[in-house]
């Protein structure tokens, strides 16, 4: 199980792969539209419920996955900001960056 979640966990941390999933996934949902087609699926309840409950799923995760990246940008925005003005301190005061650093985390 715990091999599991620490795959899971490395294949979110890398865009580049979950770009390609996603470009495959597409690509193979696109085939499966004439194929769907010819072969009478569309009129299948089965199939038309199993093409439903994987549009639901994608959509979630994408929206999660936008969530995340936007949750990640502003941390870093936050780091930034601070880190521009804890040099900005240092640079026009007589504190040290750990000083700094102790009076925010105090706040």
């Amino acid at each position: 199980m715990n091999a599991m979640r620490s795959l899971w966990a490395s294949i979110q941390g890398d865009p580049k792969f979950m770009r390609r999933v996603n470009g495959w996934f597409t690509i193979f949902w696109v085939a499966m539209i004439p194929v769907a087609f010819v072969l009478g699926w569309l009129k299948s309840v089965v199939f038309v419920s199993a093409l439903s409950l994987w549009s639901l799923v994608s959509g979630h995760w994408s929206a999660w996955q936008a969530a995340r990246v936007e949750v990640e940008q502003e941390r870093q925005r936050k780091e930034d900001t601070e880190g521009k003005m804890i040099k900005r301190l240092v640079k026009e005061t007589n504190l040290s960056k750990v000083q700094i650093k102790k009076k925010i985390n105090k706040a």
